[in-house]
């Protein structure tokens, strides 16, 4: 399937490209915006209120847990006042004193929520088969029938196959990298250069949600990445009507290589550039595989995919285009 060539350099096959200096005179996103991480100290007050709680909940002494998980009244002391900089081994023996997981010490909520508590302890019991279909029953709804998603692996032709699936649909195209770089007013490269991943997926995820808002019938093409961030990924999911694009790893390589205009690379790079392509499917494809549909484009033209995509797309989304 034939891409719009756009030259740039072909080490940017493997990788996502260089990651360029801030251009002068253009707006950049609030850094104190984007960046929400919570600071070391912060992190050891939160740790300190969480193990206090959990101990209150078990109406347990300092004595008692310093027992049950062989570290020292002094150190719990420590820990509990925010001051003890405790290891990854300790947290765990006090994980498994209190019966708790480890990641609940670190969880991002300022106070536990009972509700989520035990919807998350129910779900543990399901089966993955009860699992897939809690997840598609809690996931159909009417809106996100009128919304349609593709993802996939850099190189399947979203890009591409988006604005025909658009026409075809009259519905319009929105590609959220596009959104992402006027929203900081800057390059993709260069969001990652100043705000790194953390900047960047806080960005696309206000993108997303605020398409979401202004776009009740829309066709959006995502990045290939946008699923292993579980929160944007969820909203996704329940906003659009999501397709999963596939293609053999030759196949996104060549497609990737001809945006690039690079007309030779040598055996080793493109060994190497379709072995990280395998590595990053492998790594995706159980999430990739949450998308209610999907469709392989491999040796189709754009209009063979886009006649397959009217096929899966919910009549909803038809409708615009009938």
């Amino acid at each position: 399937m034939p891409a719009s060539p756009k030259k740039k350099n072909s080490r940017t096959v493997a990788s996502r490209g260089d990651q360029a200096a801030p251009k002068p005179g253009r707006r950049q996103a609030d850094a104190g915006e984007l960046d929400s991480r919570t600071s070391g100290t912060d992190l050891h007050q939160s740790l300190a209120q969480r193990v206090r709680d959990a101990r209150a909940r078990r109406f347990m002494t300092r004595k008692a847990l310093a027992q049950e998980s062989g570290i020292s009244i002094a150190y719990l002391a420590r820990v509990e006042r925010g001051s003890g900089n405790i290891s990854l081994s300790l947290l765990q023996r006090l994980a498994l004193a209190l019966n708790l997981p480890i990641e609940s010490f670190l969880a991002g909520e300022e106070a536990p929520n009972a509700d989520l508590t035990m919807i998350v302890e129910f779900l543990k019991r399901q089966t993955p088969e009860r699992l897939a279909l809690i997840r598609r029953q809690l996931f159909d709804s009417h809106d996100r029938a009128e919304r349609v998603a593709l993802v996939g692996i850099r190189g399947v032709g979203k890009s591409t196959l988006g604005p025909a699936l658009a026409e075809r649909l009259a519905v319009p195209f929105v590609e959220l990298n596009r959104e992402i770089e006027k929203e900081a007013g800057l390059a993709i490269s260069e969001i990652f250069t100043v705000y790194g991943q953390h900047g960047y997926r806080v960005i696309e995820r206000r993108c997303l949600e605020r398409i979401i808002i202004n776009h009740p019938k829309v066709v959006l093409a995502t990045a290939g990445g946008i699923v292993a961030e579980t929160a944007t990924y969820e909203v996704l999911l329940n906003s659009f009507f999501t397709v999963w694009l596939k293609a053999s790893p030759v196949v996104m390589f060549e497609r990737v290589l001809a945006q690039h205009d690079a007309r030779i690379a040598s055996p080793e790079l493109r060994a190497e550039a379709i072995e990280n392509i395998e590595r990053t499917l492998e790594a995706r494809q159980h999430l990739y595989e949450l998308a209610p549909a999907s469709f392989d484009t491999s040796g189709k033209t754009v209009e063979q995919v886009v006649r397959g995509l009217m096929k899966l797309v919910p009549s909803g989304s038809r409708a615009s285009s009938s």
